[in-house]
């Protein structure tokens, strides 16, 4: 909102993100005379997603405060496993369906129960519509979609 009323623009996607690592990296920063701005820097890594005149994009910004610009990325506990599922498997034309579809069968390889509605959510970023995360019933839609692509392939 401050971006847009100093220079009458949308912040873009990686200006945004580089607002929060320059953020991540000035935490326990401190001058002589000026008290620390926090303790301790971020313990978590982040996955920014937007909309910009360049389209969808999606950032990695670990807790150092560096960042990357990714198609497709992974984070947290399996996560090796999962990026590598995801650059097999990923392309850009992909459809989204299949997209979300292919999100949820890298997630349900790693995760030690079973995936449902209840243990997951889905979120996405589609040009006209913006930034959404899909409610129970088209959660749902998408779980049926992965049993239906496993018994097709098994």
């Amino acid at each position: 909102q401050n971006h847009t009323f100093t220079y009458d623009e949308p912040i873009k996607v990686e200006s945004c993100t580089q607002a929060v690592c320059d953020l991540a990296l000035r935490f326990g920063e401190s001058t002589d005379d000026e008290e620390a701005l926090m303790s301790r820097p971020f313990g978590v890594a982040l996955l920014i997603a937007g909309i910009d005149e360049l389209g969808p994009q999606l950032y990695h910004a670990d807790p150092s405060g560096t960042f990357m610009r990714y198609d497709a990325k992974a984070i947290g506990s399996g996560s090796e496993g999962a990026q590598t599922e995801l650059q097999d498997q990923y392309n850009k034309s992909m459809p989204l369906q299949e997209a979300q579809t292919l999100a949820l069968k890298v997630l349900k390889q790693v995760m030690e129960e079973k995936l449902d509605e209840s243990n997951v959510q889905l979120a996405q970023v589609v040009p006209g519509k913006g930034f959404s995360i899909l409610n129970d019933e088209e959660l749902k839609a998408v779980i049926a979609r992965l049993g239906q692509d496993e018994e097709t392939t098994a």
